[in-house]
């Protein structure tokens, strides 16, 4: 007799819990008298770490997949646009203006048929990278919209993702998940594991109630890893030798008037030891300083906090309390045993830089809904290939994170000279920037179908980063190819700048009016 797979149980809420069960019970029609049964339990009173405030331009087709609102979202969960990141002071240091750059959310112009980093060579004394390729960088100093008001849900004039309160995050998806999407929740503590003979898990002990059996678990229990970690004791592969950063202070503030600007993209300000993030909600500013313990202490930590608040909230800045947080950079061994698989926090965690983690969260539910097992017997073979695949992905992510720090030209502590040391350089990155040396970074760089950083992505970094590409000579033909087209793609990005920032509302502006008004719908 064949096991069929009918009911998934997922352990553990947060952000992570609840975009797992809505993305499956979506897929699998919860909700019908004939779908897959879907069961999310959580502790009462443990709450969620709740500084996961960035995401993607994918949530958007998460969302809507699930057949959310964009307009309730935005107004039940402290919503605001981002259209990519700025990094202030990565570079050389110091308090110099042009000592920044972006890694914008919108394709170079052109792309993926131009490659407009051959031709920005010649004017990449004039105009930063990301400036000449993208219109979205004099959006982002403007702090304006990436849409207007008549921009149906879902839509844009700029590709966007979100800042978002996590916490109301949460709780938004709990309430559509349950009251449309058909998930079962249960509160309770999870006092043990029963194993079946063949070592699955059979059922979830809980401190009160029935045992709650499934066919197929999801550990949703953050850096604890109950299922994975303890139960299985799947080993974790710690990257500190590659990211330093291990410790975060992280604060809330208010910003100095009710209308302030709302900044259009996380700020990300390098220190001595780590870096700051900068994320603007509506309501209030999510901040912290995320550093390597090894390289500074608490105390240091918490002085270059204030230190960077002081400028916009002056006195307060002496006053306001901070929320240290721990963890070890890395990610399980493998992420789906036998019949448990994780998502989020207990499958890993590597730093907050670019915003990875809830990404990360859509991708393996995502995946574990389109090919979920239909029974045991073929459960291990999509097991295999989901552990690849999401391999591949993390160290994808590893190197595209130190790419931020091996780049820089930083030498003021030992934080920005160990991070050049050969020794915590992984030997892909440092074969791509032996590659990318000679060649620009384009299409023959991404392997699978499925990449999380197109060859875009990287560009923006190193040329941001102010590195330089020599072509080799049997090059020239091809790169000339893209020099024919580069006047009109750089008038065109210039065109759009212009007319974009002439027609945007400011990000605070279209916020009110989706508040008062709501965003059409497809």
């Amino acid at each position: 007799m064949i096991d069929q797979v009918k009911r998934v149980v997922i352990v553990g809420g947060g952000s992570a819990g609840w975009l797992t069960a809505g993305i499956i019970a979506a897929e699998h029609a919860a909700a019908s008298d004939q779908g897959l049964e879907v069961i999310l339990v959580e502790a009462p009173d443990i709450k969620p770490i709740g500084v996961g405030e960035g995401t993607w331009p994918s949530m958007r087709a998460t969302l809507e997949r699930m057949g959310i609102s964009e307009t309730e979202f935005i107004g039940q969960c402290d919503v605001s646009f981002k259209q990519g990141s700025r990094f202030n002071g990565w570079i050389r240091g110091g308090d110099a203006p042009a000592d920044h750059y972006y890694h914008p959310f919108t394709l170079p112009t052109g792309y993926p048929e131009v490659n407009l980093a051959v031709p920005w060579q010649q004017v990449r004394d004039q105009v930063s990278y990301a400036e000449a390729v993208c219109p979205q960088v004099a959006v982002c100093n403007g702090n304006l919209a990436p849409k207007t008001i008549s921009t149906p849900e879902y839509a844009f004039a700029l590709n966007y993702g979100y800042h978002l309160n996590a916490g109301k995050f949460a709780d938004f998806l709990r309430r559509h998940c349950t009251q449309t999407l058909g998930v079962t929740h249960i509160k309770a503590h999870v006092s043990g594991v029963r194993s079946a003979d063949n070592g699955d898990i059979s059922a979830l002990l809980i401190d009160q109630g029935e045992p709650i059996v499934g066919d197929l678990f999801v550990d949703c229990t953050g850096l604890a890893a109950r299922l994975l970690g303890e139960h299985y004791g799947i080993g974790y592969v710690s990257k500190r030798g590659v990211l330093f950063n291990d410790t975060a202070l992280a604060v809330q503030v208010d910003y100095p008037q009710p209308d302030a600007p709302i900044v259009s993209h996380t700020l990300s300000t390098a220190q001595r030891a780590g870096w700051v993030w900068d994320i603007g909600l509506p309501t209030r500013r999510g901040v912290g300083y995320v550093y390597s313990s090894a390289h500074s202490t608490d105390e240091s930590a918490e002085a270059a906090v204030r230190a960077y608040l002081a400028p916009t909230i002056g006195k307060d800045a002496e006053r306001v309390e901070l929320r240290k947080l721990s963890f070890n950079p890395g990610h399980r061994r493998e992420f789906w045993h036998r019949n448990c698989v994780a998502v989020g926090l207990s499958a890993g965690f590597l730093e907050p830089l670019e915003a990875t983690a809830l990404v990360l969260v859509e991708l393996s539910a995502t995946m574990i809904a389109e090919q979920l097992p239909s029974n045991r017997q073929v459960m291990d073979v999509v097991a295999g290939r989901f552990n690849r695949r999401f391999l591949y992905h993390w160290e994808r992510i590893i190197d595209f994170l130190k790419l931020h720090y091996v780049l820089s030209e930083r030498r003021d502590s030992d934080y920005w000279r160990d991070n050049l040391d050969a020794s915590s350089v992984p030997d892909t990155l440092a074969e791509q920037l032996l590659l990318w040396r000679h060649d620009y970074p384009w299409r023959q760089d991404t392997v699978h179908a499925e990449e999380m950083f197109p060859s875009a992505s990287f560009a923006y970094v190193l040329y941001g980063m102010g590195f330089s590409t020599a072509p080799f000579p049997h090059r020239r033909r091809r790169d000339q190819k893209a020099c024919a087209r580069a006047g009109e793609l750089f008038r065109q990005t210039r065109a759009d700048a212009q007319k974009l920032s002439g027609c945007l509302p400011s990000n605070r502006a279209l916020l009110k009016k989706i508040n008062a008004y709501g965003l059409q719908t497809i």
